[in-house]
């Protein structure tokens, strides 16, 4: 890290976890819903009193940081220099497809009737979970890529928040009890995998589970750092709001220091 007195350039990579879809100060860019003020990004720079260059972009998956995203978005890579000081990475959730599973996991109606799509999972040989472990094996890739470009700076890999607390919260956030502890299961396996990789790979890791605890989906929503899946505070669905991202931020900067 550079010293005190000196400017922390700071190059923040990573998906809608960092980026913070409809969570306040959008700026234009419209593929990415991108936070330029309230995202964890924006936080850890104004603790550290960074100068940010802030590449997260919504969708993200490790491929999009080497090659254009859309076609149109630069590589997020791109944005690395020699002279960069702290990187910070989030990734990994759209690569194993938590997003998209968490919402075919939806049941307004309780059992018996429904479909679990813990059942339905482990129906197809849990290709969740061979997701998440094909991903790691990209990350360890990504992560030598960083450190080659931005030799200097240090890499802060975080993973991700707790979404909902175990046995869920039925019909608050409408999934199963044993689905909810599934969800979250496949969160803990891919916060393992990136842990593992940074660890590896030479970078801090900052477990944002443990930050979350308590303040799950489940959680009153004067208390949520994650949104439900109908969110009552600006966030997209099953990402961090606000609050969140400030104690994430503030988890993070603590890291880099």
């Amino acid at each position: 890290m550079a010293a005190a007195a000196d400017t922390v350039h700071y190059v923040a990579l990573g998906d809608s976890a960092a980026a913070g879809p409809l969570v306040g100060g959008q700026d234009g860019n419209l593929l990415c819903l991108r936070s330029r003020s309230q995202n964890y990004p924006a936080v850890v720079a104004g603790l550290l009193g960074a100068r940010l260059t802030d590449v997260t972009c919504s969708a993200a998956k490790v491929p999009d940081l080497s090659a254009r995203q859309y076609g149109i978005i630069a590589p997020q890579l791109d944005a690395l220099r020699t002279t960069t000081d702290l990187v910070t990475l989030t990734v990994g959730g759209n690569d194993s497809e938590l997003v998209s599973l968490a919402l075919g996991c939806i049941n307004l109606l309780r059992e018996p009737f429904g479909a679990s799509c813990a059942d339905r999972q482990q129906q197809q040989g849990n290709p969740a979970r061979a997701r998440i472990d094909a991903f790691a094996s990209a990350l360890g890739s990504t992560l030598d890529e960083i450190h080659r470009r931005a030799p200097r700076a240090k890499l802060v890999v975080t993973g991700y928040p707790t979404y909902i607390r175990p046995g869920g919260c039925f019909p608050a956030q409408p999934i199963w009890a044993r689905d909810g502890d599934y969800l979250q299961s496949l969160v803990a396996g891919l916060n393992t995998a990136i842990q593992r990789k940074a660890r590896e790979h030479g970078a801090t890791y900052v477990d944002l589970a443990a930050v979350s605890v308590g303040h799950d989906t489940c959680a009153p929503a004067a208390q949520r750092y994650v949104e439900g899946l109908v969110p009552v505070s600006p966030a997209a669905p099953l990402h961090p709001n606000a609050r969140g991202m400030a104690a994430f931020g503030r988890a993070v900067a603590d890291a880099a220091r």
